[in-house]
């Protein structure tokens, strides 16, 4: 039973609806966009969006497995791990057993990835063999920065998910870059939310995170600075794609707010954690009004 929670832990298993989601919404919006509803091609999106991105996840520990170890709060570890463990780090799983995963794990999702019809097989194949390597960089460079380029560059894998599923149905094109636009500013907000509740932990780990780069102020002003960005982005592309982007974005909008109040706050009796939550619900209010508008279409 350790074992099988060790593994559930690993692969952050109580999010596995959000990975798809995200991904789906994309290619929902491509739908929209496009027309063309295909359930084989639904599912399959499905499949790459978790294969793919449990796949991330399990690089991400085996990139930091000496690094965790140095943890002193686990604040994260029990919000994003059902069993509140590290298990590399701790020595539950072998790392050899993670990567021989890792390897499964991809190759299924490069497998169903070329069995989508050309060339969107190619282009999101190159969306992924780009995000891997990203997700690396951001894990070993934030450990020896003076600016952010870890985590300017490291987000844009996450912002290019939800392109990736657009593009399962469709081409490169203005909807594409918008989503991408759309999605990046509120990757570094929660990218933000992330180091400042996960501050401690980074600094014994040596991490070069935004609020050890700027100081606590300074990563409230980086998360607040990319939510009013991600906010004017949403807002104008409601006003450019108002049949295909549902106005009740608005309640994401809001929650962006309180997420944002919650850490700047000093001493109110609300831990910060709670702003993340609130940012993953939006996520998925998001990529749900877009798969709910794709039906629709």
């Amino acid at each position: 039973m350790s074992q099988i929670k060790a593994w559930l832990d690993l692969l952050r298993l109580h999010f596995l609806p959000a990975w798809p989601a995200i991904f789906c919404g994309g290619l929902f919006l491509g739908f929209a966009v496009h027309g063309g509803f295909s359930l084989e091609l639904a599912v399959k999106a499905v499949l790459i969006a978790v294969f793919g991105f449990e796949a991330g996840f399990i690089l991400n520990d085996l990139i930091d497995v000496d690094y965790d170890k140095k943890d002193v709060e686990r604040d994260l570890t029990k919000y994003f791990r059902p069993f509140h463990t590290r298990p590399l780090a701790a020595g539950v799983i072998s790392v050899r057993s993670a990567w021989v995963l890792f390897g499964v794990f991809m190759l299924i999702a490069v497998g169903l990835t070329l069995s989508l019809p050309f060339p969107h097989s190619l282009c999101v194949m190159v969306i992924g063999l780009y995000s891997l390597p990203t997700e690396a960089f951001y894990q070993l460079k934030k450990r020896d920065q003076n600016f952010p380029w870890s985590q300017l560059i490291g987000r844009t894998d996450f912002a290019l998910f939800p392109v990736a599923g657009y593009l399962c149905v469709a081409h490169p094109d203005p909807t594409a870059l918008a989503i991408f636009a759309f999605f990046y500013p509120l990757a570094e907000a929660h990218l933000g939310i992330n180091d400042l509740i996960d501050v401690k932990n980074d600094q014994a780990r040596g991490m070069k995170t935004i609020p050890i780069l700027f100081g606590i102020n300074g990563g409230k002003a980086w998360i607040a600075g990319f939510s009013a960005l991600h906010i004017l982005i949403a807002a104008t592309l409601l006003y450019l794609f108002p049949a295909v982007v549902p106005a009740w974005f608005l309640l994401g909008f809001a929650l962006i707010f309180l997420a944002n109040i919650i850490c700047l706050q000093e001493r109110l009796p609300i831990p910060k954690l709670a702003a993340l939550p609130l940012i993953h619900v939006t996520m998925f209010i998001y990529a749900l009004s877009l798969i709910v508008q794709g039906f629709g279409k």
